[in-house]
């Protein structure tokens, strides 16, 4: 990892992204005072944190003399679609493993990524990559030289990407006088929340990490233990301290019953009410979810009155038009 730095990424993005308080939403939850960190205006292909990933994912593919992306997902995957982006601006060709079967209808995620000139595999049950090794090696019959980004971007490459986060909301914080207490977002395949632990103790943030889950656990191997794996590999670059354990990296997994991309009652409310309190639009899978989380833990007084709480927006807005028929049953 010796010729791995921060400054080693290939711009795809537009930051810092925004760093800005929730004032009309504060003044309903008058005990706190609510702040977003808006990733979904990254810039790439609508925006998304999975921006900041790539931007280290794809100066790895170059630096390798790749010619060919390979990556999975859901058929409404950010990752995906991004991933696609970041290929059309690179000059590399993409192919992705989607789960299920082709539609009809391509719509939401799935339409932006087949504009963007993915290559789609449609590939049944497996939605994370479980058929990736074997188009791999199709690909290089026929002279592809190939990089394989993994599941949400999330390996240690990735998530150096919101270790430099970090580093921009430092920056942002001491620009607007801020000390943040705790910061809310959604955690599914590991990256983003290793990277945020590592650049919280790499530029010495004093503040409280509470990832919320998203998705069932899939396989034998915890989100958890992805998560310490990853941040293993950065306190051997960074030379960082702290032993990280379980309980340090735990998520919170009070709001995933209904299982991943299920549309409940929860999202619906939460998504109606930022739309409709500050003009900013969730999605119905990750960020809706975290978001009724965080609102869930104001509500029940499990933060300490008068802390700063900052929500770390991911993006996602193409999959509302996915979800449109269960979305407009909201009601005024």
């Amino acid at each position: 990892m010796n010729n791995i730095s921060l400054n080693s990424k290939f711009n795809l993005g537009f930051f810092p992204t925004p760093l800005h308080s929730l004032k009309n939403l504060s003044k309903k939850y008058s005990e706190y005072n609510l702040f977003i960190k808006r990733d979904d205006n990254t810039g790439l292909a609508s925006g998304g944190n999975k921006t900041r990933k790539l931007e280290y994912l794809i100066q790895e593919a170059l630096n390798n003399g790749c010619d060919t992306i390979i990556t999975a997902g859901a058929q409404q995957s950010n990752h995906c679609r991004q991933t696609v982006a970041a290929c059309a601006v690179a000059g590399l060709d993409c192919h992705l493993l989607l789960g299920g079967y082709e539609p009809e209808k391509y719509d939401g995620n799935l339409l932006l990524s087949h504009l963007l000139g993915a290559k789609i595999h449609f590939t049944g049950e497996n939605r994370k990559g479980e058929d990736i090794e074997s188009l791999k090696s199709e690909l290089e019959l026929s002279g592809k030289k190939c990089f394989v980004v993994p599941y949400g971007g999330s390996n240690f490459i990735g998530a150096l990407g919101f270790v430099n986060a970090v580093k921009e909301l430092k920056d942002q914080l001491a620009e607007q006088n801020l000390i943040m207490d705790y910061i809310f977002f959604a955690s599914s395949s590991g990256g983003t929340q290793a990277g945020l632990t590592i650049g919280l103790e790499l530029f010495d943030l004093k503040t409280k990490l509470i990832p919320i889950n998203i998705d069932k656990e899939m396989s034998t191997i915890s989100t958890e233990e992805i998560v310490l794996d990853l941040i293993d590999k950065g306190k051997e670059m960074f030379e960082l301290k702290k032993n990280y354990q379980f309980k340090d990296v735990a998520l919170v997994r009070d709001y995933d019953k209904a299982g991943y991309g299920v549309i409940t009652e929860n999202e619906k409310s939460t998504i109606k009410e930022l739309a409709r309190t500050e003009g900013i639009l969730l999605d119905p899978v990750y960020t809706a979810r975290a978001f009724f989380g965080m609102l869930d833990y104001l509500n029940l007084k499990k933060i300490k009155p008068n802390s700063n709480i900052l929500f770390w927006h991911t993006g996602g807005l193409p999959a509302n038009f996915y979800y449109a028929d269960k979305l407009k049953g909201i009601t005024n």
